[in-house]
């Protein structure tokens, strides 16, 4: 049985069921548990004692898009990429990953998967949920090598190749939800339980607009067949708003999901930003969370707010879309923007954003062994170094952390009782090749003729 002990300065636990901060306290892990939290300092294989170390529970990233953002990035800032204001959903990220996935090899896919792992890791989390088109299976062998733990999201499409064409309007086309059945079918099979059970699959119908109501009805079976969540894009422009509405006799995007019966305590929303007041009510009578994800919208100057959501009594947890893969600036971002749209300075407050990442979110996927440190949790951890200079003087560790840090104070992650990250480099590759090889094979992407048309290059 292997042991490992950290100290930490301070420790983020809960006490009577309320986030609580811990000082001088050590971790014990043996193997893959956490065995004890103790003032006193135990015997162990492997000792880190670092002072001025804020030990957190593995932190948990329930929205992200490794290969999309790393197709958008540096180019859809500052407007780039938009057609008469309209979301790069259909301009940009579905067209070129479509095309990207297909045009590199399975190894250049591998390379992109890996970078956006990497940064992932580097960044805090032990834990990602990522949507992804089914054609990149790359994404669960990156996740498995590089032992993040994974919940793979393949997308399904009713149609799946959905443009926006020079007028800004969005054109549907295609019928693949039977086909897209199957491969999810086939990728749970195959991937379903690997990495000593860090791989594990999400039912992810990609949007209210692109999935019709067969195959959202279908999903939602399979998934409760299976116990899995599902996730999925919903509101997240006017645009779906105003299609969903012509399509079904005028219901809003949640009132088609609560129709099909998806409404529902296993649903993950991303963004929800054209939800009404009345939306938002009924996600929260029907117990479905909202991923929100505040910084790709600011980009467009729109306010994705935290606490919005969470004053209408829904359910909300923080991820970082497709935009940076940075969970603590995003959590900065959340608590800034929450504030402004409110005009409270208390909204949005620090507990409650660490708890979105950690606690809340291992509910809203029912692990409870994961987001809390305590004896008995799966030893996933994430370490953050307090001794930097903007962190100093230092008075209350959790303002601090939601206020002031970065990726950069990334210590140590810890998956599984596996060190991942220490001192804040990757421990199981070279940094410098992963990021290479990736760059690399998105740059292929990027010289397409229909990617220098998108980027307006």
């Amino acid at each position: 049985m292997s042991t490992i002990a950290i100290f930490g300065s301070y420790v983020l636990s809960h006490k009577d069921g309320v986030q609580h901060v811990l000082r001088d306290h050590w971790v014990l892990i043996e193997d893959r548990k956490i065995a004890a939290v103790t003032r006193d300092r135990p015997a162990a294989e492997q000792i880190y004692d670092k002072p001025g170390r804020l030990v957190l529970p593995g932190l948990m990233n329930l929205h992200n898009h490794c290969f999309s953002e790393a197709v958008a990035r540096s180019h859809t800032e500052d407007g780039n990429g938009r057609r008469n204001n309209q979301s790069i959903v259909y301009t940009v990220l579905l067209p070129l990953t479509k095309r990207g996935a297909d045009l590199l090899t399975r190894e250049e896919r591998l390379s992109v998967a890996r970078l956006g792992i990497l940064q992932l890791l580097k960044g805090g989390a032990t834990t990602v949920m990522e949507p992804f088109r089914n054609t990149i299976p790359e994404m669960f062998d990156a996740a498995e090598e590089m032992g993040i733990r994974f919940y793979g999201a393949p997308y399904l499409f009713s149609t799946s190749d959905a443009k926006a064409g020079a007028d800004g309007v969005v054109r549907y086309a295609g019928d693949d939800g039977a086909a897209d059945m199957a491969t999810w079918d086939a990728q749970y099979q195959r991937w379903n339980g690997c990495g000593d059970g860090r791989i594990s699959l999400a039912m992810s119908p990609h949007a209210t607009d692109t999935c019709g109501p067969d195959l959202l009805k279908a999903c939602a079976e399979r998934a409760r067949e299976l116990g899995v969540p599902i996730t999925t894009h919903l509101a997240q422009s006017r645009a779906e708003v105003e299609t969903i509405g012509k399509r079904y006799g005028g219901r809003t995007p949640a009132q088609y999901l609560d129709w099909l019966g998806l409404l529902a305590p296993d649903l993950l929303a991303a963004h929800c930003i054209a939800s009404t007041d009345d939306d938002l009510k009924l996600m929260a009578a029907r117990g479905a969370t909202v991923l929100n994800c505040p910084r790709v919208f600011a980009r467009a100057g729109v306010t994705a707010a935290f606490s919005r959501f969470a004053e209408h009594g829904v359910r909300t947890v923080v991820g970082t879309d497709g935009y940076n893969m940075d969970l603590l600036g995003e959590l900065n971002a959340a608590s800034l923007i929450s504030k402004i749209v409110s005009q409270c300075a208390d909204v949005a407050n620090s507990p409650e954003l660490i708890e979105s990442i950690t606690a809340t979110a291992a509910d809203v996927i029912k692990r409870p062994d994961l987001g809390r440190i305590a004896p008995g949790a799966t030893a996933d951890l994430t370490v953050v170094d307090l001794t930097h200079p903007h962190l100093q003087p230092l008075f209350d560790v959790r303002r601090a952390l939601v206020a002031l840090a970065n990726r950069a104070n990334i210590d140590m992650v810890m998956v599984d009782g596996c060190v991942l990250i220490d001192a804040g480099r990757y421990v199981r590759g070279d940094e410098a090749a992963i990021t290479s090889a990736g760059t690399a094979a998105i740059g292929k992407i990027w010289d397409l003729p229909e990617a220098q048309a998108a980027f307006g290059g």
